[in-house]
């Protein structure tokens, strides 16, 4: 999206976009499009036309569009496109605790991601990044519990300027096999930065401190970098029904 100020006035208008190919699908992009192109070439043209479709989806599968994000240092943005699957009381995984890390127990808020959602990563906080722990693991279905500690991931925590912490989690799913990150460790972050991107459909947690409740429920969908999941030392202790 852009923002359009008109001279004089106090009218802004927002105008929509197609968003963009991340350079990191654009080879992904490209081979999907040269198999299409031999398949016409080929082979019977109901084939070419399935390329066609499967270009397309690898082409929306890496689209990065521009997101806005509040710029309040108190609110914990999502760092994922995708659906609410569990909110649940944690103690913080080892690879965030000790040595400066996190403490204590957490309110965990996991994002499901399909094959179909946005996957570039922001980062829910402004600050530094302290610490990037990638972890080998399984290829569990994303949506379980325990892929929490047996699947192959990725954890971050990005530090304010007044010391706290929040920590977030990239977790790899059926299908997916490869987590990246954008950014490294003493890296500063604004909030809704993009930090990452799992390829293929999983999930991400997110790490809310003590003191700080979800304003977002079960089932409910949230976009990266502008679905407020929390705010920091606030519990509105919400609740919703399905329908």
């Amino acid at each position: 999206m852009a923002v359009i100020e008109k001279p004089d006035s106090h009218v802004t208008a927002v105008k929509w976009r197609f968003p963009s190919v991340h350079p990191e699908g654009r080879k992904f992009t490209l081979i999907a499009a040269f198999l299409t192109l031999v398949g016409f070439t080929t082979l019977p043209n109901i084939f070419g036309w399935l390329l066609v479709g499967l270009t397309i989806w690898v082409a929306a599968f890496f689209r990065d569009p521009i997101r806005t994000t509040p710029q309040d240092p108190d609110l914990i943005v999502a760092p994922a496109d995708g659906l609410v699957t569990m909110i649940t009381r944690v103690s913080a995984p080892v690879e965030l605790a000790g040595d400066g890390g996190l403490a204590g127990e957490f309110t965990r808020v996991s994002i499901f991601m399909s094959v179909f959602d946005v996957h570039i990563n922001r980062t829910p906080i402004a600050g530094t990044v302290r610490r990037i722990a990638y972890v080998p693991g399984k290829f569990l279905n994303a949506d379980l519990d325990k892929a929490s500690e047996d699947n192959e991931r990725q954890h971050f925590l990005v530090e304010r300027e007044d010391g706290l912490k929040i920590g977030f989690t990239q977790i790899a799913g059926l299908v997916a096999r490869r987590i990246m990150s954008f950014v490294k460790e003493g890296d500063r972050v604004v909030a809704g930065e993009r930090v990452g991107l799992i390829r293929f459909g999983s999930r991400v947690d997110v790490y809310l401190p003590a003191g700080t409740g979800t304003q977002v429920l079960l089932g409910q969908r949230t976009i990266a970098g502008e679905t407020i999941l929390g705010q920091i030392g606030i519990d509105p202790q919400r609740a919703g029904t399905s329908q």
